[in-house]
C-alpha cells in the first residue's frame, strides 16, 4: 500500500523504531506506571517528567472499524480496513491503524488482533494488526 510516513521526532523514535525486534514499545511514566501514548515527553495523568520505556503484548481487540474505498493516492490498494485497536495492557491504550490478512468485510468489532510490522523507509516499523492465530 503506498502510505505517507511520518515525520519522527525525538519523542517517538521508540515507537516508530521499536517495532525492530517484533515488538510495540512505548514510553511509560516512572512514577505511576501509565504508558504514553501518543508519545509525549510529560506523562498526562501525572504530569510526571521521568518517562522510561516499556513493551506490551501486541495483542488488542478491534474496539472500532470502517472500511476504505477511496484510492486517495496512486497506486493505494482498495479497500482496506482502519480500525482502532484497544491493546490488552491498559483501557485507554488505543491505536490508529490497519487490519491486514483478512479480507474487509470479514473484519468485526471485537475481533481479537496482534500486531505485524510493515518496515517502511528510514527504518520505520508501521504497526498494523492481523486477527489472532487460533491454538489447537
Amino acid at each position: 500500500m503506498t502510505r505517507t510516513l511520518p515525520v519522527v521526532n525525538e519523542d517517538e523514535v521508540l515507537f516508530w523504531k521499536g517495532g525492530a525486534d517484533g515488538k510495540l514499545h512505548f514510553p511509560q511514566c516512572r512514577q505511576c506506571q501509565y504508558i504514553v501514548h501518543p508519545p509525549a515527553p510529560v506523562c498526562p495523568q501525572c504530569y510526571g517528567r521521568e518517562l522510561g520505556e516499556t513493551t506490551v503484548s501486541g495483542e488488542g481487540t478491534v474496539a472500532t472499524f470502517t472500511i476504505n474505498y477511496q484510492p486517495w493516492v496512486p497506486d493505494m490498494q482498495v479497500p482496506f480496513t482502519i480500525a482502532i485497536v484497544a491493546l490488552n495492557e491498559q483501557d485507554d491504550l488505543r491505536l490508529m491503524t490497519n487490519i491486514v490478512n483478512i479480507p474487509p468485510e470479514k473484519v468485526e468489532i471485537g475481533m481479537r488482533v496482534s500486531v505485524v510490522f510493515e518496515v517502511c523507509d528510514e527504518d520505520i516499523y508501521l504497526p498494523l494488526f492481523e486477527p489472532m492465530k487460533v491454538s489447537v
